[in-house]
């Protein structure tokens, strides 16, 4: 299992363990949009990315750049075209695990991040 799939594993329990429920992972739009987790927080559709680093040099979220915004963009508009609707509350999360080696993974949720 690579550190991303780690990652996207503990950010969706993490998540779960919050009343989150992961609706789908790695959605890839047939438009070139991606979202590593697509969640329902009670009424609002969360668009997550998920960061994972190994140590700690500055804050995961860094690395979500404009380039990496637009292409969770265009997946989460995708999935809003294939639910045929866009009128429900939804927002763009990240969700930054650390791994650190003999530690537990530090797990920041970070709602709507962008």
């Amino acid at each position: 299992m690579s550190i991303g799939q780690r990652g996207e594993r503990i950010a969706a329990e993490f998540i779960w363990a919050r009343k989150g429920k992961v609706l789908y992972r790695n959605f890839r739009a047939p438009g070139g949009g991606e979202v590593d987790l697509v969640v329902r927080e009670g009424k609002v559709l969360c668009f997550v990315e998920v960061k994972t680093r190994t140590k700690r040099r500055g804050r995961p979220i860094e690395a979500v750049d404009k380039a990496k915004q637009e292409l969770i963009e265009r997946g989460a508009r995708e999935w809003l075209k294939l639910l045929g609707r866009r009128d429900l509350p939804w927002r763009f999360d990240v969700v930054e695990v650390i791994l650190e080696e003999g530690l537990r993974p530090d797990v920041t949720w970070v709602k709507d991040a962008f």
